[in-house]
């Protein structure tokens, strides 16, 4: 081992090195609850592709795991360590390349906050669409590699949507480019869609292009309140085929994720015992079109069962909506830390019946569960919750039968187990759910192919 980590010093330098036990086990797992990996031989902070390509290159010869990680802001064990590998941190890799306002492109490396191009982008009038919520944590090299989705997917898509090229090291250490500033290209394999969304197991990517839009000088917020999760969710589909508008957002909040929310910022919501919120965003680049809309999308959501709807066009009242969905998740860390955070995804018209399921999963194996999440897309948060007076080893059997029904009534209802979380160490047993062998076996194909040696996140996505 002291021979491996003096030549990974040679390639970085001494600084770029950590083996102390500390270091190891805060670099050595994501945001993941429950996911408890071995500790990594050390960690190896790369300044440059160069030195990316260096490190494979060395950990393919020598048979040594890799684990690519940014931000550690994950949550499906994708960034966990491997037992006697190498944690390949790129929070160093954080400098903003070239910001080209005629193409409107800005060319990151991986390591960049994702909060930071967004800024950018906004000195110049222009917009980062993709926007996860972790966007002030997250780095953009995580992003690609989960393809994170975020509250904006409904009118501007996940990352992918986004990228136009990359730069990526290969686990044997070449270094390969796709893509570009072009808007059109179709030569070839489409490289870029399969490198984003691999979760780290098929290439390091060192250097991203991403598109940037013009930004949209106005936008509004509407809170609709309904009786029942069904009476919201059923409205959804035909305020998108016919109101002719088309939202940034379209969030949902049940009832117990709500009072989580209002516990956590100690303030109620208008209609705090109504079964679902439903949150609304529009944009647009004149005032006056964008009050039409929200006027007209107001009384199309009163038509549909809302029972009241409560508009915010100021920046104030905005985020005074909005820090109501975005303490749900606060709130579960700080008053329910034991707890298993899901991201299925179904049809819209699917997302009633996966809910009220998720409430006979919950009760049936003796745990709560709360839901929250993207319904404009059908993506919801489905969170299982440990009661206090449940042990540990209680909990562990209800979470693995209440996952497996969960993942059972998804995969019935034609959907997916998960939207922009990622599959990684937490979920890879239960991709046969979703997927036949067939389907599975040419995955395995493509990482046999790109990295022979099985040295890069091998222990992710797929079983043994």
């Amino acid at each position: 081992m002291n021979s491996i980590i003096e030549h990974l010093r040679k390639i970085v330098g001494e600084e770029n090195i950590k083996t102390d036990v500390e270091e190891l086990e805060r670099y050595s797992k994501d945001e993941t609850s429950g996911v408890k990996p071995p500790l990594p031989m050390a960690i190896v902070f790369a300044n440059s592709a160069n030195e990316v390509s260096e490190i494979m290159k060395f950990a393919y010869n020598h048979k040594i795991p890799v684990t690519p990680r940014g931000a550690g802001t994950g949550l499906s064990g994708g960034a966990a360590a491997e037992k006697n590998g190498l944690i390949l941190s790129l929070e160093k890799m954080n400098h903003i390349i070239e910001f080209d306002a005629e193409n409107m492109t800005v060319t990151v490396e991986p390591g960049v906050i994702t909060d930071e191009i967004q800024k950018l982008a906004e000195e110049h009038g222009l917009f980062y669409a993709g926007d996860p919520a972790s966007s002030e944590s997250s780095s953009i090299g995580g992003n690609v590699a989960e393809n994170a989705g975020g509250v904006k997917v409904l009118k501007y898509g996940p990352t992918s949507y986004h990228v136009l090229g990359i730069e990526v090291v290969l686990p044997t250490g070449e270094i390969v480019h796709f893509g570009g500033k072009m808007m059109k290209n179709v030569m070839g394999y489409d490289m870029i869609r399969l490198f984003i969304g691999s979760e780290g197991t098929l290439g390091v990517v060192t250097k991203i292009i991403l598109r940037l839009i013009p930004k949209p000088k106005y936008s509004a917020v509407l809170l609709a309140p309904f009786e029942s999760i069904d009476d919201a969710v059923r409205c959804v589909p035909k305020v998108l085929s016919q109101s002719g508008i088309l939202p940034t957002s379209i969030e949902l909040m049940d009832k117990y994720s709500v009072q989580m929310a209002s516990r956590f910022l100690n303030e109620a919501i208008p209609y705090q015992e109504a079964g679902c919120h439903l949150i609304f965003e529009i944009d647009s680049s004149d005032r006056q079109s964008l009050i039409k809309l929200y006027i007209s999308l107001g009384e199309k959501l009163q038509q549909m069962g809302a029972m009241e709807v409560y508009i915010a066009d100021n920046r104030h009242q905005k985020m005074k909506i909005w820090k109501f969905r975005k303490a749900i998740a606060e709130g579960i860390i700080a008053f329910r830390p034991e707890h298993c955070m899901e991201d299925v995804s179904v049809p819209i018209n699917a997302i009633p019946g996966l809910i009220q399921s998720t409430y006979q999963i919950a009760r049936k194996n003796n745990i709560e569960v709360l839901n929250f999440g993207h319904v404009g897309d059908g993506n919801v948060h489905v969170t299982f919750l440990k009661p206090e007076s449940m042990n540990d080893e209680n909990w562990k059997l209800s979470t693995e039968k209440s996952l497996e029904e969960l993942y059972q009534i998804t995969a019935q209802l034609e959907g997916s187990m998960t939207g922009e979380h990622g599959v990684g160490l937490k979920r890879k047993k239960y991709l046969p759910i979703f997927f036949r062998q067939e389907e599975i076996d040419l995955m395995k194909k493509i990482k046999k192919a790109i990295d022979p040696g099985n040295i890069l996140n091998p222990s992710k996505l797929f079983m043994s």
